[in-house]
């Protein structure tokens, strides 16, 4: 898998760990099965022609034999390419993308309060912390997520990376953000928002309602002049049409870019100095 930025993927493992680390032990799994399972329909090809010809003629029976087993070992090969894929988005990839996130906020050296929404392992979180220790800033970033265990394991990875004095952790309801107006310099979330509401389906309109009350609850608690990078999958245009409601300007969104095998993008986000009247304009194509 190579390099992420200037670190080896196995020194983001060895401090972040894997997220979805079921659904990869899950494909490996299979995939491991389906290549035993096509191994041996190239092993007993012969027998199980002869199990198949107890139903259809001999040319029918060498064809389903052949058929069947190269399914099994295309399945395997797409269940091994889908963990691997996983296993280069929650590690890699995802570390590449943050820092195009962090590198999108033009001046972190006036920011004294940022908040990583959803901030699981903190990898997100720590590279914000790290901006801000590298501008020599007094400023500090919260990480909120709706698990304690989560934010104590949040705050061991700050430790390892250098940066614990630069990071707090809450737990919360990303509905119902406990903080008050207009109090965050930035606000950054990746790869959360789309789980808000998953209990309603993904693409049900109660979903969808429930991910529109955590970008209002961000631009919310966002300091007019402040900015908004948000890293998701699949519902990134919601986002879009939500912030052009709640009238923010400077309105960027990335090229697509495929994790954990579906599509997602970068929407950055200004939140106006003033009231403004009118859609935002969107830019597309944004390359971090």
């Amino acid at each position: 898998m190579g390099k992420a930025g200037s670190r080896d993927w196995t020194q983001i493992y060895a401090i972040y760990g894997l997220d979805q680390w079921q659904t990869i032990v899950f494909l490996l799994f299979h995939a491991v099965l389906f290549t035993i399972l096509s191994l041996l329909y190239l092993t007993y090809f012969d027998p199980i022609t002869l199990f198949f010809h107890r139903l259809l003629p001999i040319a029918s029976a060498r064809f389903a034999a052949g058929f069947t087993g190269s399914v099994t070992a295309l399945s395997a090969l797409c269940l091994f390419f889908a963990s691997f894929h996983f296993l280069h988005s929650s590690l890699p990839l995802h570390y590449d993308v943050v820092q195009r996130m962090v590198a999108s906020v033009h001046d972190w050296s006036t920011v004294k309060h940022a908040l990583d929404l959803g901030c699981g392992r903190g990898i997100l979180l720590n590279a914000v912390a790290t901006q801000l220790k590298k501008e020599g800033s007094s400023g500090r970033v919260v990480g909120l997520d709706r698990s304690k265990m989560t934010s104590l394991n949040t705050l061991r990875t700050a430790k390892l990376e250098g940066v614990g004095e630069y990071v707090t952790c809450r737990e919360g309801d990303p509905r119902r953000l406990p903080f008050g107006d207009n109090y965050f310099d930035v606000v950054v979330s990746a790869v959360f928002v789309h789980t808000v509401g998953k209990e309603y389906g993904h693409r049900t309109v109660e979903a969808s309602a429930e991910r529109m009350r955590v970008v209002g609850e961000m631009v919310r608690v966002l300091k007019p002049g402040g900015s908004g990078v948000v890293w998701d999958l699949l519902h990134v245009p919601e986002y879009v049409r939500r912030l052009q409601e709640l009238k923010m300007e400077d309105i960027r969104v990335s090229e697509r870019v495929t994790a954990f095998m579906v599509s997602s993008q970068i929407v950055s986000f200004r939140k106006p100095s003033q009231h403004s009247f009118g859609l935002g304009e969107v830019r597309l194509d944004w390359r971090c």
